[in-house]
Formats: C-alpha cells, sequence, structure tokens
C-alpha cells in the first residue's frame, strides 16, 4: 500500500513537471490565444511567472501543513489545485483569467515536491531512505525530458487549450486514486457531498459554454441572451458569466457549512492557521517580491525588472517583519531550531547554488545551439537540450543508491564537479562542435553531475531534521532552488551581454568588412561569433557557481543527531 502511494505521488511529481517545461514550447500560441502577438513576449511575461510565483510563495506554508496534517492530503489538495488551475487555464480567454489559472496550477505543483520527499522520510529510515529519494528527484527530471515531446505532440495536432484539458484529466484521476488509496489505508469511508458535486458540475459546464460560445446558442434569439453582457464588455457580466460566479460562490458556502463537505474548507482554514498563516503571508510577499523582480525582466537589457527595485525593497521589508515574527510567535511557520543543524541550512544553500548554475544549461544550451548550427529550428535546438536533460534521472538514480555506500557530501560534491566540467568544455565549444558527435560527451557529463548532487542533498536536510518539520523543510529545499534559478539566469546573463558587447564594440564597421553595403555574410558571421563569446561567459559563470556548489556540499557531511538516531 505504502509503496503504491508512493509511486502515485511520484508520478504526480514527474507529471506536473512535464507541464512546467510544456508551457515554453506552447507559450507562443498561448499568447496568441489570449490576444497577444510573439512581438508583445514581455506582456506574456505572467503566463510563466504567475506560475512560479503561485509555485514559490506558497511552498513554505503547504509545507508546514503536510508536517501538521499529513502527506496524502496534502498531495490530493495539491493536485486538485493543479487541476483547477488547469481548467482555468483552458477556458482562459484574456491575460487576468490565464494569469490566475497559472497561478492556481503553480501552487498546486508546488506542493507536491516537499510532501513526496517528506512521505519518502516517513516511509523509510535514514539507511534506506536515498534511493527512494534518488527516484522522486529522477522523476522529477524526467519530467523536464518528457515535457517537451509532450507539447511537441500535442501542438502538432491540435491546439494549446488541450494540453491542460490533459492536465485537468490526468490530475484529477490521480487525486482520486491517491485520495482512494490514503483513504483506505486510514480506514475513511463516506459517500461524498452529492449537493457540493451538483454544483461544482453545474458551475463547470456553465463555464465550458461560457468559453467556448457554441455558435448554435449564440445565435439563438432565446439563449443568445445568456452571451449578452450587461455590464460593459466584459463576458462576466453577461448572464451566464454571472451564473458560473454565482454557482462558484454557492460552492464556497456549500464547503463552508456542509456537515461532509466536498472539500472541507474549515478544516484546512483552521490548518493554515496552527501552521501560522500571518507568518507565511509575511513570508510569501518577501518570496513574491524576489520571483517578481527577476521573472518579469529581460535578461537581455537588465538584471531586474523595471520595477524590480521596489519588489526588491518590499520583499526586503516583508523578510525583517518575518524575521521579527519568527521570535514572537507561539507556533512560528518554521519551528525554532528546524534547519540550525549544519547539514539542514548547508542543503538549502548548496540547493541555492545548484539552481543558480543548472539554469544555465536549461537556458542557454538551446540558445547556442540557435546561434551556431540550428539557426532556423528552434525544435532542433531544443532537442540538443535533451541529451543533457536525459542524463539527469539516470544521475539521480545513481547519486541515491551512492550515498547507501559513500558520504552524502562526497557525492553531492562530486557531482556539482562533474556538471562544473562539463560546463567548462562547452566553453570552448566554437561554431561547428555541436555538428560532432562529441558534443555528447560534456552534455551527458553536466546533467549526470547534476542528477548526482540531487539525492544527498534532499538526504542530509531530512536526515538533520526531525520529522515533524520535514514537510517545511523539503520546501526550504525546494524554494532556495527555484530562488536560484531566477536570480542565476538574470546575473548570468547580464554577464553574458557585458561580453557581448565588449566583443561587439572591437568589431570593425559594417561598411569597411562588406565594402559599403548595409549587411554581409561576413559581418553576420563576426557578430556570431560574439554571440558565441557571449554563450562562453556564461558557461564559465556557471561552472564557478557549480565548483561553488560543490563546496557548500562539503557541509552536508557534518552528523547530526535525527541521522544517528535512525542510521
Amino acid at each position: 500500500m505504502t509503496r503504491r502511494l508512493l509511486a502515485l505521488a511520484a508520478f504526480a511529481v514527474c507529471f506536473t513537471a512535464a507541464d512546467t517545461y510544456v508551457i515554453v514550447l506552447a507559450l507562443p500560441d498561448i499568447m496568441h490565444g489570449v490576444g497577444l502577438s510573439v512581438d508583445e513576449l514581455q506582456q506574456g511575461a505572467p503566463i510563466v511567472s504567475g506560475f512560479l510565483l503561485g509555485y514559490v510563495a506558497m511552498l513554505p506554508l503547504i509545507g508546514r501543513i503536510a508536517d501538521l496534517r499529513g502527506r496524502p492530503p496534502v498531495l490530493v489538495a495539491g493536485l486538485v489545485l493543479f487541476a483547477v488551475g488547469s481548467f482555468v487555464t483552458a477556458l482562459s480567454y484574456g491575460m487576468p483569467t490565464i494569469v490566475t489559472g497559472r497561478l492556481i496550477q503553480g501552487v498546486g505543483a508546488g506542493a507536491l515536491v516537499p510532501a513526496t520527499m517528506a512521505l519518502v522520510a516517513d516511509l523509510y529510515p535514514v539507511s534506506r531512505r536515498a534511493v527512494p529519494l534518488g527516484l522522486v528527484s529522477a522523476a522529477q527530471e524526467l519530467g523536464a525530458v518528457l515535457g517537451p515531446l509532450l507539447g511537441a505532440a500535442i501542438l502538432a495536432v491540435t491546439d494549446w487549450r488541450m494540453i491542460f484539458a490533459l492536465n485537468l484529466v490526468v490530475a484529477a484521476a490521480l487525486a482520486l486514486s491517491l485520495r482512494r488509496l490514503s483513504g483506505r489505508s486510514e480506514g475513511r469511508r463516506g459517500f461524498p457531498d452529492l449537493i457540493g458535486l451538483a454544483l461544482l458540475a453545474l458551475t463547470a459546464g456553465a463555464a465550458v459554454l461560457l468559453t467556448l460560445k457554441p455558435a448554435g446558442l449564440v445565435r439563438d434569439l432565446t439563449w443568445g441572451e445568456l452571451y449578452v453582457p450587461r455590464v460593459g464588455l466584459s463576458d462576466w457580466t453577461t448572464p451566464l458569466g454571472l451564473m458560473v460566479l454565482a454557482g462558484l460562490l454557492l460552492f464556497l458556502l456549500r464547503c463552508l457549512t456542509a456537515r461532509r463537505p466536498l472539500v472541507d474548507l474549515r478544516r484546512w482554514g483552521r490548518d493554515a492557521w496552527a501552521a501560522d498563516l500571518p507568518g507565511a503571508v509575511l513570508l510569501a510577499i518577501a518570496l513574491g517580491g524576489v520571483v517578481l523582480a527577476f521573472s518579469t525582466t529581460d535578461p537581455k537589457v537588465e538584471v531586474v525588472s523595471p520595477l524590480g527595485a521596489w519588489y526588491l525593497a518590499i520583499a526586503a521589508l516583508s523578510a525583517v517583519a518575518f524575521s521579527v515574527h519568527l521570535r514572537r510567535a507561539r507556533n512560528p511557520l518554521i519551528p525554532p531550531g528546524a534547519l540550525l543543524a549544519r547539514p539542514a541550512w548547508g542543503g538549502v544553500l548548496t540547493s541555492l547554488l545548484v539552481g543558480a548554475s543548472l539554469v544555465a544549461a536549461l537556458v542557454d544550451i538551446p540558445l547556442f545551439a540557435r546561434t551556431t548550427v540550428y539557426d532556423d529550428s528552434q525544435l532542433l535546438a531544443a532537442l540538443v537540450l535533451v541529451r543533457f536533460l536525459v542524463a539527469l534521472p539516470v544521475g539521480a538514480v545513481a547519486g541515491g543508491w551512492l550515498v547507501r555506500r559513500q558520504p552524502p557530501a562526497l557525492v553531492a560534491a562530486a557531482g556539482m564537479l562533474l556538471a562544473a566540467a562539463g560546463f567548462a568544455w562547452m566553453s570552448t565549444w566554437d561554431v561547428d562542435s555541436l555538428r560532432s558527435a562529441t558534443a555528447t560527451i560534456p552534455l551527458v557529463l553536466g546533467g549526470f553531475g547534476f542528477g548526482l548532487a540531487l539525492a544527498p542533498i534532499n538526504h542530509s536536510v531530512l536526515a538533520a531534521t526531525p520529522q515533524e518539520v520535514h514537510g517545511v523543510a523539503s520546501a526550504a529545499t525546494v524554494v532556495a532552488r527555484m530562488i536560484g534559478m531566477l536570480v542565476g539566469i538574470s546575473v548570468l546573463t547580464a554577464i553574458g551581454l557585458r561580453r557581448y558587447y565588449a566583443e561587439q564594440a572591437d568589431l570593425p564597421t559594417v561598411q569597411s568588412v562588406c565594402h559599403g553595403s548595409s549587411r554581409c555574410d561576413a559581418f553576420t558571421d563576426l557578430l556570431r561569433d560574439a554571440g558565441i563569446a557571449q554563450e562562453h561567459t556564461v558557461f564559465l559563470g556557471a561552472a564557478v557557481v557549480a565548483v561553488l556548489a560543490a563546496g557548500t556540499a562539503l557541509l552536508l557531511a557534518s552528523p547530526t543527531r535525527y541521522g544517528q538516531r535512525h542510521g
């Protein structure tokens, strides 16, 4: 029973991770679907940043609730939220709606990773925990491989909305399976709230009709009145839109008042308050400020967004307020001493640096491919990255296996040194390197190295913390990695651009190269060489960060009383 529960949770982690990478491929189509052109990419940034904001900002609260209420309920709730967010996104017709859907999706997806890692810690002692943690990490990274392939397959036969429709179906099926399995193991039985179920079905049906606008209904003299706005031009002011809003309100009221509601909002509210909701709000504002400062920027122009200074100032004030709150709260979000052990905070710091280095591979390997060999095919350039991504889950499983035989600090440090070696090799690539089979070696080396470090980091954090804070400790590790990725891409890109502009300043004038013409192949080649130099700088910067991560990984070596107790 427990193995089936963990297998379902790992599959859920893999599936939601795949969605994270699908969105990158489908973004141009999604922007077109909500009325934006490809040239308005910055206006479409909230489609991505909304997901990241939901994913990161609510993770600590969700992790703490998982400690208080248990892992299976949080896993089920995360999948339900992911399904609801997918439903809203699939039916979106404008930016406000789609960003709301993506935000809900992010909250749901973010709940799964820390709850699953904490579940592993619940089911296995320290001496047997590393391999399952490696498998969970492998499942998450496998999603990165499958995501682009799944997205390409769906977009080849239908439009982007089918991606989120598939999300809805799979997430709902997983939620029902997890609830049934966990309920059976806990001996819970009972019928669902039929009134709440009916309200939910009617509201969902009305929302589908509101979005799809069947021609037969819209053109009908009687039924067409349902689609005529009563105020302004918004669909939400049509009779059908008002029915959706009223149905949603009635469903929420039913959940708050029913004896056995479909969603027990009262209990979730009590759990959130017990987990320190005020502290979670302060931390969410702090994390959200960092996410918005870096995720809404154009790295080619600036390190942070135009409003980034304000976002970071608000984040800093919230962080100070959160620090004061932790000292005064009776039951704080992060219990005193939860991350005080050196392997715990060392693991969080290492995860931050891993994210800052890893993002260079995810972004700049395809960019290098577009700059050199595959300038006319984004898909072929993305497939170069697949060679790197395929090695990640293999490394994650190997890392879990090695931790049973070698100290986690040495395994993690070795993995990050392999990643650094891969980046150093990539920094020597020339314009034709990707045409050679040997280009696969640094890609596989780097991916395997990153994967090798994942399980030791997670293992050390969980071994250094007591069971009652495993959820929030796992959440801290995931948050650190995501923040590292956001900051890393902005800083490394800014450093790379400085190299590009320096190279560009040393170029001869286009007239002298092209003999009076405004453009020629020779000058294009010089600009391409400057772009290659930019990517070399990014790869070298990522290699330095990976070496720093290898150094901080040695902090994982300190034994702790929790590791000794279970070891």
